[in-house]
Parts: structure tokens; C-alpha cells; sequence
């Protein structure tokens, strides 16, 4: 289907990755050239370009002026928007062995400070423009109370010499300037959502994140010669942070950056622009560009990798129909920095989320009422240091024996690729069958596929629980979805009880649906 030859994966290489982030970038820099432009920034409507030598020097400059403020090893927070500033600060704080604690900045007040308190942060790195454009000015006078909010204007109006002076020497004698971390110690901490209770901190080492920028390097064919990476997701989320931005300037693949994924309009514009060739996306947001654009708007895109949440068949379709592009899911989870499985270019196969990253090993753990999947526990380099939780803060609680419980139910199959049935949380117990509340959501999708729908779960005093669902889509029905289930043969028990119609489904800023939010709009639905 591509018009150019598919570069080929390269071997897993494990010895690249002891190492701290900051000194894989300077390799990096070695490898490809310090002037070679790796970075496209939108800056007041254009595109700036920013070669190695521009982001390395800024790294050191910014990160002289914030070592001064801060302690080594000392988590900082990083509230930005995906773009150049972002990575470079990122940098800056690593250069000089500050964790960057990178922070959901539409999480919310509450969720936010229980996040500073998990990694005990007490300074955050952002600016002011973003803020004002971001219409920040209340959160941020809000968290101000309890943090220290250090705003990169002023950082850059305040240079000392002896910033000035890291920034010229940095990229020339790095060793004069910088502050090595050991490659087993924090590299960066990032935060759950909060959905199912407090965020939790969860702590990457440098090796963990390199390790998954290895094994995505090893998987998928990737050419710094004639590739061009499209990364519109945030990086406060994982898949955004290390597959987005990370992995393309160790990889010397130049990335194009965009602040929201929530701009159709604009991307596809900017992705006819650009001319890039890999779309790094969610089902929802890849769905939403290829509705809005044109034809030859995408044209250039090779490759759209999607995870953080099921592609669609219709999503699947469209976009190939549309715009000749293969959709490569995989599956991940912040705890692996974060990606654990995807499918291949030569070995893709719908509806499963691919074989497993090199280097990693797993077991499915039984679960009552499914039979043909258990709960998957994976192990491998990638996996994180362990988790910080508010109610013990700076107190890392590791994985025992390495192992993950992701808590999701899956199917292998004899192949090796990966099919996720749901999160165990994700499932309704009716009259003693479990019942996989995705597909509840799917056969409604599979009628309505432009709209959002949300099932959850809630207590049934005959059968345990019943099935109610929330929809965005003002025709969506039971009955209607009772007669697409019987007719391509799926049980009735998968058919929600109650249908509500909202406004609109709660969405996560990773682009997931907020289903603890659902869970209480629906409590409220029933109870009025």
C-alpha cells in the first residue's frame, strides 16, 4: 500500500540504554549530526524549525538557570504544552539530574495537587503565555498557594553568565558542564488519571523509558533519512511523551509537533504541510482527522500508530478508504513506559493489538466467569521503578519481582498477538456471566460510529448488576442495538438495560473517556 520501500526494524539493542536520557541525546546528536533540524515548533502560526545543536543548547541554558533553584535529584514539575518548550525543558531539568514530573494540566485542581503530593513537587516549570491561552489563570493562582510557580519568561529574562556560559560550552564540552544520572535511577515521573480513585506517581528510570524507545525502534521500521513524525498528543501522557518525543530525537527522526490533538482542522492542514510520513494518534482523534480532511490532505502519512485506546473497524475503513493509510494499533500502559505491544507493518492483524515488545515476558492470571483470557502480567526493562501514592509521599513502591499487573483480560493466540476483552474493572457480572463492557460500547459504535458511548455497570438486586448506557448520539436506542447484537450473533446479555442520552461523554485530556465521571452522571440519570 505505501509508495516507498518499508525501512526495516532494527535489532533490540540493550546496551544503548544504560544510560541517562540526556546523554542519549548528545549520542544522538554525535550520530546524526548536531545541525540537522529535529524539531518543527508551531510558533505564532509557523513552523520553526530547531536543529540538535539549538535544543541541546537551550537544554543547557535553561537547565543552569533552573539547577540554580532547585536540588539535585529533586522532582520539578512541568506543566507545558507538547512542543519545543516542552522537550526542552524536559531536558534542561535531566541535564542537570532533576526528575521532570510531567503534569496533566486538564486533571484539575484537586487531582493535580494529590499528583504534587505523591512526588512531593513543589516547583513547577510553565509559562505565561501558554497559561493565558490556555485560560490556566485560575488553576494556576489556585495550585500557586502550595507550589512554587516558576514561569520560563522570566527564567530567560534572568540568564546569569554563567547560564549564558553553559549554554555556549554545554554543546561543545558537555562533560565541563552537565550533571550525569545513573541510568537505574528516576528519569521522569508521570501520573495516572485519577479515574478509579487518587493519581498515582509512577516512576520511570532513565532505562526504563530508553529500554521502550529500543524495543519501538526494534519493532517498527523507522528512516531517519526519509521520515517525518507528527505528534500532536500531550506529553504529560506517556505514548505522547516517550514515543512522541523522545523516541524521535534518539531515533533522528525530525518530529513536527502540535499543542492539542483537539484541532482537526488544523492538523490535517499542518500534516499537508509538513508532508510527515508516521501520525502518532487515538482512535478518536484519527477518526476526527480523516472526517475533516480533504483529499491528499493526509496523503504523505506511511504509518498511523494508535493506542490508548481500541481502534474501530470504522475508523479502520475510513481512513483506508479515505486516505490509503494502514492503522498500526498497539497496547500500553504508563507503568511500561509505555508500550508494551503492537502490531507490525508486515505482520498486522485487526483487532488484536500485536505481539509483544522485545526483551519483555508475561502470564495470564485465571479469572472467575472468563474462560478464554486471564489477566496479563508483563516483566521486562521497560517496566517502571514502581508507583508514589499521596497517601505516602516520596515512598516508591516497587513491583514485586518486576512484575506489572496491568489489569487488563486478554487473549493470546498461537501467534503471539495480544486481543484485550476489557480491564477487570471494565466487566458487568450478570446472573453469574461476566459481560465485557467494551463491547457494549462497540455494538453501539458499529451503529453510530460518529458519536461516543459509554457503558458502565451499576447494582441489580435480582441479577448482581445491569448494563446502562450513555450516548452522545440523540437516535441511539435499545432496540436498535438489541437487533444489531442478534444479528451478527452477539449474546443478549451484551445489550445494556437503560439507554440515557447526554450532551456529551466526560473525555479524559489523553482522549479517554472519564469513566468516573460517566459512573456518576448515570448514577444522577437513574436517580432523578
Amino acid at each position: 500500500m505505501s509508495p516507498t520501500p518499508i525501512p526495516a526494524p532494527l535489532a533490540y539493542r540493550p546496551s544503548r540504554t544504560r544510560t541517562d536520557l540526556f546523554a542519549a541525546l548528545l549520542r544522538a546528536a554525535g550520530e546524526f549530526g548536531k545541525n540537522k533540524t529535529i524539531i518543527f515548533d508551531q510558533v505564532d502560526g509557523e513552523d520553526r524549525p530547531l536543529t540538535y545543536k539549538e535544543v541541546i543548547r537551550g537544554a543547557f541554558g535553561l537547565g543552569s538557570a533552573l539547577a540554580s533553584k532547585t536540588k539535585s535529584g529533586e522532582s520539578v514539575g512541568v506543566m507545558l504544552p507538547t512542543g519545543a518548550g516542552a522537550v526542552i525543558a524536559f531536558y534542561a531539568l535531566s541535564a542537570y539530574n532533576r526528575i521532570p514530573a510531567m503534569l496533566n494540566f486538564t486533571a484539575g485542581s484537586r487531582n493535580l495537587k494529590a499528583a504534587m503530593r505523591a512526588g512531593e513537587v513543589t516547583k513547577i516549570v510553565t509559562a505565561r503565555k501558554f497559561v493565558e491561552l490556555a485560560g490556566l489563570d485560575a488553576l494556576i493562582k489556585d495550585l500557586s498557594r502550595a507550589v512554587e510557580i516558576i514561569y520560563l519568561e522570566d527564567v530567560r529574562e534572568h540568564l546569569s553568565i554563567r547560564d549564558k556560559l553553559a549554554a555556549v560550552l554545554g554543546p561543545i564540552a558537555p562533560g565541563l558542564v552537565r550533571h550525569p544520572a545513573r541510568y537505574k535511577s528516576p528519569g521522569v515521573v508521570l501520573f495516572t488519571s485519577g479515574t478509579e480513585g487518587e493519581p498515582k506517581g509512577v516512576v520511570l528510570s532513565h532505562e526504563n523509558v530508553l529500554a521502550n524507545v529500543e524495543q519501538v525502534r526494534a519493532h517498527i521500521g523507522l528512516d531517519p533519512e526519509t521520515d517525518r513524525l507528527f505528534n500532536p498528543l500531550p506529553t504529560f501522557h506517556c505514548f505522547g511523551l516517550t514515543v512522541g518525543a523522545i523516541l524521535p530525537l534518539i531515533a533522528g527522526i525530525p518530529v513536527v509537533f502540535h499543542p492539542s490533538p483537539l484541532q482537526p482542522r488544523e492538523i490535517v492542514k499542518r500534516i499537508r504541510e509538513t508532508g510527515v510520513s508516521i501520525l502518532l494518534a487515538t482512535d478518536t482523534f484519527i477518526s476526527q482527522y480523516a472526517r475533516v480532511g480533504a483529499d491528499g490532505d493526509m496523503s504523505s502519512i506511511r504509518l498511523a500508530v494508535c493506542g490508548a485506546e481500541r481502534v474501530k473497524d470504522e475508523t479502520r475503513a475510513l481512513v483506508r478508504r479515505k486516505f490509503e493509510i494502514e492503522i498500526l494499533e498497539g497496547y500500553g500502559a504508563t507503568e511500561a513506559s509505555p508500550v508494551v505491544a503492537a502490531n507490525q507493518w508486515e505482520h498486522n492483524k485487526p483487532g488484536t493489538v500485536g505481539r509483544l515488545m522485545s526483551d519483555m515476558e508475561y502470564r495470564l492470571l485465571p479469572v472467575d466467569g472468563i474462560p478464554d483470557g486471564g489477566r496479563l502480567h508483563i516483566r521486562g526493562p521497560n517496566i517502571m521503578l514502581g508507583y508514589l501514592r499521596p497517601s505516602a509521599p516520596g515512598v516508591l513502591e516497587r513491583p514485586e519481582e518486576g512484575w506489572h499487573d496491568t489489569g487488563d483480560v486478554v487473549a493470546i493466540d498461537e501467534d503471539g498477538f495480544i486481543r484485550i476483552m476489557g480491564r477487570v474493572k471494565r466487566f458487568a457480572k450478570i446472573g453469574g456471566e461476566m459481560v465485557s463492557l467494551a463491547v457494549v460500547e462497540n455494538c453501539a459504535s458499529a451503529i453510530w460510529p460518529d458519536n461516543l458511548h459509554a457503558a458502565i455497570a451499576v447494582p441489580d438486586p435480582r441479577k448482581g448488576e445491569q448494563i446502562i448506557l450513555l450516548s452522545d448520539s440523540p437516535d441511539c436506542n435499545r432496540d436498535e442495538i438489541l437487533a444489531w447484537a442478534q444479528s451478527h450473533g452477539v449474546p443478549e446479555i451484551s445489550v445494556p438495560r437503560r439507554v440515557y442520552h447526554v450532551d456529551e461523554i466526560p473525555v479524559l485530556g489523553t482522549g479517554k473517556v472519564d469513566y468516573g465521571s460517566v459512573q456518576k452522571k448515570a448514577e444522577d440519570l437513574i436517580e432523578a
